[in-house]
């Protein structure tokens, strides 16, 4: 890869990553709630998991689709289902003030972030469009360059948004703040299925 070619992906995915879609609210609502250490597990899930779908779909999971073309419909599904899930997990977050919710409450996981992917319709839309531009002739070394150019741009992101979901805790110390709070980050990502539920 040229380092032109490289520098364009590089500014590519930076965009695509940093800018607000479902990992990133919910990495600033993850920040807001537990902190940044309590949602390192998270910030992995989603700064490996979306590389390695990437590297899956350059390699030929797109196949499958085409193969079987109702299974965009079931993946619409499975997306609409499981962010609504999350949006609800959001929403009902136990509040600073009651401690015993808030000790058996968790931030999401590696591989829950990692599984997110697949249903998260920005990151098939990046996904496709990286592969497209970046790696047209899907060879692995390609894809590589792709998914590494994710790794360290996730990077960057995934920070950016705990810590500044950090700092708007500190907006947010009454229970009544964070809740609203909570609800707004949900009703966020709601909101961003509308793309995925308008017809084409």
């Amino acid at each position: 890869m040229t380092h032109d070619l490289l520098l364009a992906l590089l500014t590519f995915a930076i965009v695509t990553v940093i800018t607000p879609g479902p990992n990133n609210l919910m990495l600033l609502a993850s920040g807001a709630n537990f902190g940044f250490r309590r949602s390192l597990p998270h910030m992995l899930g989603v700064g490996l998991g979306f590389p390695a779908m990437i590297v899956l779909v350059g390699l030929g999971v797109m196949q499958l689709f085409d193969l079987w073309p109702p299974s965009y419909l079931v993946l619409k599904g499975l997306s609409v289902g499981y962010m609504l899930y999350l949006a609800w997990k959001i929403a009902h977050a136990a509040p600073p003030e009651d401690a015993e919710a808030r000790a058996t409450a968790r931030p999401l996981g590696f591989l829950q972030a990692s599984a997110f992917q697949w249903v998260n319709p920005k990151a098939w839309s990046m996904a496709l469009s990286a592969i497209t531009l970046y790696a047209a002739s899907r060879d692995l070394t390609a894809v590589l360059w792709v998914a590494g150019a994710y790794v360290a741009c996730g990077v960057i992101s995934t920070s950016t948004w705990v810590l500044l979901g950090r700092q708007v805790a500190r907006l947010l110390a009454r229970p009544a703040r964070l809740r609203w709070f909570n609800r707004a980050m949900a009703a966020l990502l709601v909101l961003s299925l509308v793309p995925v539920l308008l017809p084409a």
